[in-house]
């Protein structure tokens, strides 16, 4: 059984930083690829997200629709966990973040619990 955990969200203030963990069970965590999306809060997961970055199983990184920082994704396959980096965060970034297993936007689940960060001053 697939199962998603992330991790990390909270209260940051314009300009921060903030790492997003999430660890994966159930399936090859070293032979798959991970992505990270996000949806404004309240909504159902998997509706209305927007698809940020995958983190391919060689380590390479795609961004969806050519999104781009500034944030950083990275793996730890001997913990099964990924990781999303990001800075200068803005109050636009306000959202709960998921980290669906594999780098497509098709994506239909099953879906982690999501953590959420909110910008605000």
């Amino acid at each position: 059984e697939v199962q998603l955990v992330e991790s990390g969200g909270g209260l940051v203030q314009p300009g921060g930083s903030l790492v997003l963990s999430c660890v994966a069970s159930g399936f090859t965590f070293s032979n798959s690829h991970m992505s990270w999306a996000r949806q404004a809060p309240g909504k159902a997961p998997g509706k209305g997200l927007e698809w940020r970055s995958a983190l391919y199983s060689d380590g390479t990184t795609y961004y969806f629709n050519s999104v781009k920082g500034p944030f950083t994704l990275s793996r730890d396959n001997a913990k099964h966990t990924v990781y999303l980096q990001t800075t200068d965060l803005k109050p636009p970034d306000t959202a709960v973040y998921y980290c669906p297993q594999g780098a497509s936007s098709d994506y239909a689940g099953p879906w982690g619990p999501g953590t959420q960060f909110t910008v605000s001053s």
